[in-house]
């Protein structure tokens, strides 16, 4: 049976469309626990590790997480799915695979990691979704557990595109590297021997994109992303002076059109991009303390998760229970908050937006600058 142009056409309109952080979500794809493995030792995973929990990371390193660790944010996560669900989402997840299992490249070997964040490993830009060319070597096959997703994705008419394979040899890494100390310029443990980046080092706002340069974004892989998206896109860099930069959504957040929610730390409001001098700078309060010394060693993010939320619409956002002071700020700016717990998803690697990669919202491609 034929089937007419038409037909054709919306046989093939791509399930993958999102231009900006908070047109109204329709589907998403949410991380996994399963298998998950703490990275093995290596100088681009330790220089993002806080001084006082390094000693932890090198006794866990290469080891399963443990139950202790998993069970509670298992239980997070499934209940953060329902609520999804039960606001009209589509839920989607990466295969189940064992990221303890060993591999190798002609240079090096490794273990894997986890597949709790989609949102590093991928980068959605219209209808595209692009793998990642991440610098943590334990981190070089894990789009193999979307790889089921993302051929459906393609069959039903997404473009499916892949930046190139880095080789991540000691090339890549400052073999002298140290963090800078109080009141030192920031510096960067990756050198510029070829493109690196995480998805999450970028958000987006229609035909501009915000990137923080970082541990594990260098100048070569925001170069590749700014010719790969070629003149339609604007690509603009967010200066953080966070001593351990790695990815833009505990620094920087665009919230709506004209809002967007900085961090103090790390972020001096008068040297943002001109771009954003019309939008409303919105200062993120304090995090509340975690009284958990478990969750305080493990988390590989900082207190700032608390800016990790998610946007389910320009007026709807999911944000962490625990963090009442970031609850009671994005009412105070007019949003409509939803509480839910997702602390113990910490030592995965992130909160919400980590969590979460956003499939499809319901809008089009539109500037708000100019």
């Amino acid at each position: 049976m034929k089937t007419t142009p038409g037909e054709a056409d919306a046989m093939l309109r791509s399930p993958v469309s999102s231009h900006n952080e908070w047109d109204p979500l329709e589907e998403v794809v949410v991380g996994r626990l399963d298998g998950a493995t703490t990275p093995l030792r290596h100088s681009v995973v330790s220089c993002n590790v806080p001084p006082w929990a390094a000693r932890f990371q090198r006794l866990a390193a290469g080891f399963r997480y443990p139950q202790a660790l998993i069970a509670p944010a298992r239980e997070e996560l499934d209940r953060f799915v329902s609520l999804l669900q039960s606001l009209v989402i589509t839920v989607t997840r990466p295969d189940a695979v064992d990221h303890h299992a060993r591999f190798s490249t002609p240079q090096w070997s490794s273990r894997g990691f986890c597949n709790t964040c989609p949102r590093d490993s991928l980068l959605v830009i219209g209808e595209e979704i692009i793998e990642t060319p991440m610098a943590w070597p334990c981190r070089y096959f894990e789009t193999h557990s979307y790889r089921t997703l993302l051929k459906d994705y393609f069959r039903k008419g997404a473009r499916w595109t892949a930046a190139p394979k880095p080789e991540l040899t000691e090339a890549l890494y400052e073999q002298h590297y140290r963090p800078p100390l109080p009141g030192e310029p920031v510096r960067y443990i990756l050198t510029e021997f070829e493109p690196v980046f995480d998805a999450a080092d970028f958000v987006r706002a229609g035909h501009d994109l915000f990137v923080t340069r970082s541990n594990v974004t260098n100048r070569m892989g925001i170069e590749w992303l700014r010719r790969h998206l070629g003149p339609d896109y604007r690509i603009h860099e967010i200066e953080s002076r966070c001593r351990t930069p790695m990815h833009i959504d505990t620094t920087f957040l665009l919230l709506a059109p004209g809002k967007v929610l900085i961090n103090p730390e790390y972020i001096d409001v008068n040297r943002l991009p001109d771009i954003l001098k019309s939008w409303d700078v919105l200062i993120a309060p304090e995090p509340d303390p975690i009284r958990d010394p478990l969750l305080r060693i493990t988390s590989l993010c900082g207190k700032w998760l608390s800016m990790n939320i998610l946007m389910i619409d320009e007026n709807r956002v999911i944000a962490e229970r625990h963090h009442t002071g970031m609850l009671r700020a994005l009412e105070k700016w007019g949003f409509d908050p939803v509480p839910c717990d997702l602390m113990h998803y910490a030592p995965f690697g992130g909160s919400f937006h980590c969590a979460t990669l956003d499939i499809r919202r319901r809008g089009i491609l539109e500037s708000y600058f100019d």
